[in-house]
């Protein structure tokens, strides 16, 4: 007999899920039997947090939806901020739950794991939440799913069965859907788009993460229209760092937003051009020129900046339109090239780099030598992290994943390092977070050595959480609670099984990363910022 729970984890494996993370529980149970029976990787992590951060790495390093399954209450509860960053971040991410037998919903009578409505709660940090009231409905819900994953703004979805439909007999699941496109762009849209471009003696293109997969058509076009690119961090590596024509993921950085703001046309690509993009608290980047605005989410044109034309489409499809319709006619006269204004902001960027910055970029400077190229890093909000986000160079999209945009959690880079490596077990995964960050989840090193994955993780330690620290002294308020004595981490990494070391100075954080890296166990480099 096929079960509920049996013909929802089959359609999953028909739509290629190979990996789920979750803790079992009484009530998942015959979730449970249907993924030892369908042959899924199941990864065990320490709390339903890591559970979710981990579906978000695994699904942010290798493009697929990440999967995680949740026991009903309590763990649902612990997933709420990861799937909120999901959210945040556009990342597609399946959260599948339990919930207690439809006749006990919203009765109050003290039913275990009971809450007034889960899924009412769980549709403040998804695209939607469904709760299945009929096994036949099973079909269409993950279908829906996947189909927003694959064509729609990609943010995480919430399937939750109650307990008495799970073991009810069903029919198989039927196999997916054929492969739906996504969205072109309006030809008319177009048109009106490269006739401004046409004209642009001072054209930039700002890139954002929902163009990850648009690397050539952002070159191609930038190159046809000789434009600076600047990218937002959750666009790192979409365009290469050597690029000449890239300024990299500079939109926090003055020179960067200069660039901007003096275009006589800005292309904005899958971005909302929010405050973490920017931060510029308060107030949206001015711009003295016409916007043209891209993204898949119609919602999102008309935030934070009101578009001249607005194009609503996938970003590939809508640049590669712009570079076929573009005019050969000669273009404006320009002052200058392309490759030298960029040359100009980054020179301007590097004259104007704060010189608190100059030991995470030492330590940054190392990690640029060691590490692969193909390496992928996830980081948290830590401050050698919000370093990086523009000092660290990448040439390839989805190796730079952090929680510092958005949402803004703590806790992420472990958690999201393991999804990574699960994800991308050929890959070298470097998480990179603070001491204050990494004791969110520092339990997730078990899972991680209980799992065989060889994860680097780079921890960034000074006795508390500095950067919140050094936020009230400059508002001249006496820090209170962000100081605290950080507890013997290489000690409680070894503990679990891990490797671990406390390297000195850059020569011998150089030697530790090599050997971590060549080895085959989670390894934790504990770096003291008063060492550096």
């Amino acid at each position: 007999m096929t079960t509920c729970a049996d013909a929802l984890i089959e359609s999953l494996r028909l739509r290629g899920v190979d990996t789920v993370f979750g803790i079992p529980g009484v009530h998942t149970v015959a979730l449970y039997r249907a993924i030892a029976a369908a042959g899924i990787r199941h990864v065990t992590p320490r709390h339903e947090q890591g559970a979710a951060f981990m579906a978000d790495g695994f699904a942010r390093a290798s493009g697929r939806p990440g999967v995680c399954a949740l026991i009903s209450g309590p763990g649902v509860t612990n997933a709420v901020t990861p799937l909120a960053q999901a959210f945040s971040d556009s990342v597609p991410v399946l959260a599948v739950s339990s919930v207690s037998r439809q006749v006990e919903l919203g009765m109050g009578r003290g039913t275990l794991h009971e809450l007034p409505s889960q899924h009412a709660l769980m549709t403040q940090c998804t695209a939607f939440s469904h709760s299945l009231t009929d096994c036949a409905q099973l079909d269409e819900v993950v279908e829906r799913a996947f189909t927003r994953f694959a064509t729609e703004r990609p943010r995480p979805v919430h399937l939750e069965v109650p307990l008495d439909l799970l073991d009810r007999p069903a029919a198989r699941p039927a196999p997916p859907a054929p492969a739906r496109a996504r969205p072109g762009a309006d030809p008319a849209a177009v048109a009106a788009a490269q006739a401004l471009l046409a004209r642009s003696a001072r054209p930039v293109l700002v890139v954002g993460g929902g163009a990850v997969e648009a690397g050539p058509a952002v070159v191609a076009l930038a190159e046809r229209l000789d434009a600076p690119v600047v990218l937002t961090v959750a666009a790192k590596g979409v365009v290469p760092a050597d690029h000449p024509l890239c300024v990299g993921p500079m939109l926090t950085r003055p020179a960067a937003q200069a660039l901007v703001t003096d275009a006589d046309v800005v292309l904005a690509v899958g971005t909302e051009l929010g405050q973490t993009d920017t931060w510029l608290a308060g107030r949206d980047l001015p711009l003295s020129g016409a916007l043209i605005r891209v993204d898949v989410d119609p919602a999102q044109l008309t935030r934070n900046a009101r578009p001249t034309v607005a194009l609503v489409a996938d970003a590939r499809l809508a640049l590669e339109a712009l570079a076929a319709t573009a005019s050969e006619e000669p273009r404006p006269r320009r002052d200058q090239p392309g490759a030298a204004r960029v040359a100009d902001v980054r020179a301007a960027i590097s004259r104007d780099t704060p010189a608190s910055a100059a030991r995470h970029l030492r330590v940054l400077e190392v990690l640029r030598r060691v590490l692969p190229p193909d390496t992928v890093v996830t980081g948290d909000s830590t401050q050698l992290v919000y370093a990086g986000n523009w000092a660290f160079p990448t040439s390839r999209p989805r190796t730079w994943l952090t929680s510092t945009t958005g949402y803004g959690t703590l806790g992420y880079a472990l958690p999201a390092a393991i999804g990574a490596r699960a994800a991308l077990p050929d890959r070298p995964v470097v998480a990179i977070a603070g001491d204050g960050g990494l004791l969110y989840t520092l339990p997730e090193l078990a899972c991680a050595v209980a799992e065989g994955l060889p994860v680097v993780v780079v921890v960034w330690s000074n006795d508390g959480y500095a950067e919140i620290r050094d936020a009230m002294r400059a508002r001249q308020i006496p820090p209170l609670g962000t100081d605290w004595p950080t507890p013997d981490l290489v000690t409680i990494a070894r503990g679990f099984g891990a490797g671990a070391a406390r390297p000195r100075d850059a020569a011998e954080l150089e030697q530790v990363l090599g050997e971590a890296l060549a080895g085959t166990r989670p390894y934790l480099v504990e770096i003291r910022e008063s060492d550096f």
